[in-house]
This record gives C-alpha cells, structure tokens and sequence, in this order.
C-alpha cells in the first residue's frame, strides 16, 4: 500500500481527497493535517511514502514544508496541490525538492496517478504550469528582497518591517525600493501583488 500524508487547510477539501484516494486499491491516507507547521511532524511519525501538501497554509507554506522533508524525512515524496498555478511556485517547489506539482481541477484518477509516478521516482508537473514557468523567467527579487515585501504585506510600516526583520529602516528602504523597481510597480503594496501574482511571495 502506497502511504498518504495530506496536508489541506480546507477541511472539507482534505475531507474528500481522503475519501477519494481511499478509494483506490494500493493508497491509504495514514496521516492529515490542516496547517503547515504540522507536517513535518506528522510525517515523521507516520512515515508516509508520498506528502501530498497544499501551498498557502496556515502557520508555514507548504514550499517550506516541503523543504524540511526533503532533509528531515527524505524517504518521502512530495507533490503540491494547489489552487494557485503560479510560475514561482512551480520554481520554488522544484527547488525545495517536490516531486510533483499539480493544480487541484484535475480528476482524481489522474492524481492517484501522479502518485504512483512520484513514487517510481518519475517527476510529474502540471503541463500548462511547467509551459508558463519557462516564460516567466527567474524570481529576480533576492531573499532579503522577498523577506521585506513579505513583512510588508499587512501594510506594515518602514518602522515594524525593520523591527520584525531585525535591520535599519534605511536598509529596508534600499530593499523595498529594489523590490519595487524589479516588479515594475509604483509601491510597496503593487509590489506585493506583483510578486504573489507571480508566485515570488
């Protein structure tokens, strides 16, 4: 049996994949989870053979998840679902070293699949999404880049991001006006939009 490990916030949703894949002869959802923060966990005491991990999640993105398990629990394969079929997150989960990545409108059949595929050690991307990275280009915004946009995000002032990033609020405005200047926007919060748009953030 192929070992299940779902991590959707969404109740409902994590709910019905479980049932869903449950279903199939060869799949067993032995663990679910509905925040980031909780699978690495949860993965290391049910040592599933494949994480299935949703990206904006609660407490810690998926894409960072998927990071740690790369080191903390390497036997396990993670593909992505997500809703959100963005360039960036197709680059940033290769990177973190994802199996797969596919958005949630596909028929289930096609995501046990994909299960099965990741699995045998085969790398499964949404064709679509694979088409749109490779005319996006790279995230050009640095860490220290990303780290100031994302701290920026509520509307945080010059003042808080410099406190929550622990640097000098002239430091954060040199990062900030970079970031800006690299999404082609007018301000901090178009440069948000801009880089969540392209799956940057």
């Amino acid at each position: 049996m192929i070992r299940l490990l779902l991590a959707e916030d969404q109740g409902m949703m994590r709910g019905a994949l479980a049932l869903l894949l449950g279903m199939e002869h060869d799949m067993e959802v032995v663990a679910q989870v509905g925040r980031g923060d909780e699978i690495v966990d949860a993965a290391l005491l049910a040592r599933p053979d494949v994480a299935l991990l949703d990206i904006e999640l609660p407490g810690r993105s998926g894409l960072d998840a998927a990071a740690d398990l790369r080191t903390e629990a390497p036997d396990c394969r993670v593909l992505i679902l997500t809703t959100f079929g963005r360039p960036g997150y197709l680059r940033r989960a290769m990177e973190a070293g994802a199996a797969g990545f596919l958005v949630k409108d596909g028929p289930v059949e096609e995501l046990a699949e994909s299960i099965r595929q990741v699995l045998r050690g085969e790398t499964v991307i949404d064709p679509a999404l694979a088409a749109a990275a490779l005319g996006a280009g790279p995230n050009p915004l640095t860490a220290r880049e990303r780290d100031a946009l994302a701290a920026a995000v509520d509307g945080a002032t010059i003042a808080d991001i410099a406190a929550t990033l622990h640097l000098s609020e002239s430091t954060v405005r040199n990062y900030l006006s970079s970031a800006i200047g690299k999404t082609g926007t007018r301000n901090r919060m178009e440069a948000v939009r801009a880089a969540r748009r392209q799956g940057w953030l």
